[in-house]
């Protein structure tokens, strides 16, 4: 079933959403995107007529309730966004009352999902590794089920548009959607932008093909490059991560960040690239700084050969060149990551060029995908997010799909 066909006259819809917002210390948001990103979905079930009923996590409550982290705090931003009051269910297990009360062109928050464990379906207080975990796992898979199978009783109809939590089957984003016939799921409208600009690059992408990578750490990207290696034809790749090639390759690398036991990892991947025929584009030169902090002395060095003492910390103008040439050359792009210390503003230059050629490039006619915390922030910071193609707003889950992972919130709706 797709949204824009189903009309909701009539019937309760309960919409995962991804309400996951930033807060301050006064419990005020400081950045409102993925609530504005839900807007499309919401509205349109309100405005055939239907009541809607929104769940979604906050942080990391690990199964108890916490006051700072309940979605009671973003009830009026809710409201102010959708242009109707939205109502509050204290408990999110215990909203029967307040579900039936729900009439055509409502609004229903229910509270923090993670406040029970079954969300995650995790057990807690039990050692993993042991024997009381397995059988406590087994029985929070049972418990699981029927925390899904309440939260579906409140609707008549399943919405799943949280595309942040997609790569994890947890009880809002997968399982409950086993309550529900094929009629009466689907994915929300930013589920289905976000699918279909993943297989814009996975399956239907034009060449040249590059991917821009970046980050801190060669580990938690490493099923991507694989899996990349197959489709692009250039790979740069930034950030901290490169420190682990350099120093593989032989290279000094001064106290700049890596992960020695990933070394032979990395030379198997530019071993595979040139295999592949994929062009692997390393940082050629560094900006280093002398201690890890904004206002430290800089100096630039060859990547090769960072003296002891000093830390890579951003890209420098000679890579920042070649790169921009291969990103402007470039059909389609993913990009994943900063190439230096975006939360520096000294060592934030060398994101803010990337972002600001693969904006040119776009406009150029390529199509550009833009995921992952630091490089949305990087296009939001620089005013150029509407200048890319797409920003996806789930970086772990982008992540995942890019890796070949098959999505439980996508599957438990498209099979």
């Amino acid at each position: 079933m797709k949204i824009k066909d189903f009309n909701f006259a009539g019937k309760k819809a309960i919409v995962r959403v991804d309400f996951n917002v930033p807060l301050n210390e006064e419990g005020k948001i400081t950045d409102d995107t993925r609530i504005r990103g839900a807007l499309p979905t919401l509205k349109k079930i309100l405005a055939d007529g239907g009541a809607v009923i929104m769940m979604s996590h906050m942080g990391k409550p690990k199964g108890k309730v916490n006051p700072k982290l309940s979605l009671s705090q973003i009830v009026d931003a809710v409201s102010a966004a959708l242009g109707v009051p939205v109502k509050f269910a204290p408990d999110c297990a215990k909203a029967d009352a307040e579900a039936a009360a729900l009439k055509a062109g409502e609004a229903l928050l229910l509270e923090n999902l993670r406040y029970y464990p079954e969300e995650e379906g995790k057990p807690v207080g039990v050692e993993k590794g042991t024997p009381e975990y397995d059988e406590a796992k087994k029985a929070m898979k049972e418990s699981q089920k029927e925390f899904a199978k309440k939260l579906a009783s409140y609707a008549d109809v399943y919405v799943n548009d949280a595309f942040g939590t997609a790569h994890r089957r947890h009880a809002s984003t997968a399982v409950i959607a086993d309550y529900f016939d094929a009629d009466s799921k689907m994915l929300g409208f930013l589920m289905e932008k976000e699918v279909t600009a993943i297989n814009n690059v996975l399956k239907n992408a034009q060449h040249p093909f590059t991917a821009i990578i970046g980050g801190s750490k060669v580990s938690s990207k490493l099923g991507v490059i694989k899996n990349l290696l197959d489709k692009v034809d250039n790979l740069i790749i930034g950030g901290g991560m490169g420190f682990t090639f350099f120093k593989a390759q032989g290279g000094r690398i001064g106290n700049s960040l890596h992960e020695d036991d990933l070394m032979p990892e990395a030379l198997n991947v530019l071993k595979a690239a040139e295999e592949k025929g994929v062009k692997v584009y390393l940082s050629v030169a560094t900006v280093a700084g002398k201690e890890f902090s904004n206002d430290t002395e800089q100096r630039i060095f060859d990547t090769h050969n960072i003296e002891d003492g000093w830390e890579g910390m951003d890209a420098s103008p000679a890579s920042l060149a070649i790169w921009k040439e291969v990103i402007l050359a470039s059909k389609t792009i993913l990009w994943n990551g900063p190439v230096g210390v975006f939360e520096f503003e000294n060592f934030a230059k060398g994101t803010g060029e990337i972002a600001k050629y693969v904006a040119e490039a776009t406009k150029n006619g390529a199509y550009s995908l833009v995921g992952g915390g630091d490089s949305v922030a990087a296009v939001n910071k620089f005013g150029l997010a509407d200048q890319v193609s797409y920003v996806s707003t789930g970086g772990g889950a982008m992540l995942e799909a890019i890796e070949g992972k098959v999505l439980p919130g996508v599957a438990a709706i498209e099979g």
